[in-house]
């Protein structure tokens, strides 16, 4: 798989992730929303992350969550893992602790 880009876009209060795969019209996405701001730094809750079939297997949403996880550490805000894809990478990455809302 060759991941071009993932590239970030803000939707009224929240907005998505979306990665684009080299010779794919399919883009897998990872959606947020704003949440309660706590210890004084915002918050962006995971809803979801969806990564359609001809392009699941090849990382895409693992990327995806790396982008999050990049521009949290960047931008100084908390995730709160509610999509069940992003919590399962918060348990596998233990350094990720402090980024938990």
């Amino acid at each position: 798989m060759t991941l071009t880009s993932i590239t970030h876009h803000v939707a009224g209060q929240g907005g998505k992730y979306v990665a684009h795969v080299e010779g794919e019209e399919a883009q897998g996405t990872l959606e947020w929303e704003p949440g309660e701001e706590r210890d004084g730094k915002d918050v962006r809750v995971a809803t979801h992350t969806i990564v359609p079939k001809p392009i699941e297997g090849r990382g895409v949403a693992g990327e995806l969550v790396k982008r999050l996880i990049a521009d949290a550490r960047e931008q100084d805000f908390l995730i709160d893992p509610q999509c069940s894809y992003v919590e399962a990478q918060f348990k596998r990455h233990s350094d990720w602790s402090d980024l938990r809302a």
